[in-house]
């Protein structure tokens, strides 16, 4: 699977994002796979402007990065107890183009925060976003990045063995996933 690709998905739209890095952390380990860290910043959902012009390039071009990737990862901030609005405005749009795109895709999910538990509210909602594209959802090691703006080097790459350790583990799961 050398020849796969990994997509990435972070729900910040920042660029200097912990949630940005994590995913790409996650793909330097995932590797030797193609990374495509994909483009959330959309339009917000609206029926009215999906009847009027069906769902945006944006959209579309995502939908195809799900369809042709071998594995997902995301990770998502937790934004007042829950995933970031960007990251579920994009989980809407995808939802509405038919046939469903996640349907037995392995998908990693993570969580990057600055409190201690590191996201893990988020993260917990998130997988509960995921249940209706039937994704198979690795179940773990579950990764809360605490402190995440501590925990990355100036080469973008963990700092905590620890968590550098759950990481591997976690893109080894997702691995053996694809492979299955």
């Amino acid at each position: 699977m050398s020849d796969g690709l990994l997509l990435g998905i972070s729900g910040s739209l920042r660029t200097a994002s912990v949630n940005r890095k994590l995913v790409r952390e996650a793909a330097r380990l995932y590797a030797p796979a193609r990374f495509i860290e994909a483009d959330v910043a959309l339009p917000l959902y609206d029926g009215d402007l999906e009847e009027a012009g069906g769902v945006p390039d944006g959209v579309a071009r995502l939908v195809d990065q799900i369809e042709e990737a071998e594995a997902i990862v995301i990770s998502t901030p937790e934004y007042n107890k829950g995933p970031s609005g960007v990251l579920k405005n994009a989980l809407d749009w995808v939802s509405r183009v038919k046939p469903v795109r996640w349907q037995d895709k392995p998908v990693a999910v993570m969580s990057a925060a600055a409190g201690r538990a590191g996201g893990e509210r988020a993260q917990l909602i998130l997988r509960t976003f995921m249940v209706p594209f039937r994704a198979r959802v690795i179940a773990g090691p579950e990764l809360h990045l605490a402190g995440a703006d501590k925990q990355f080097g100036e080469d973008g790459q963990l700092t905590s063995e620890l968590y550098l350790k759950t990481l591997q583990e976690l893109m080894d799961a997702l691995r053996a996933e694809a492979r299955r």
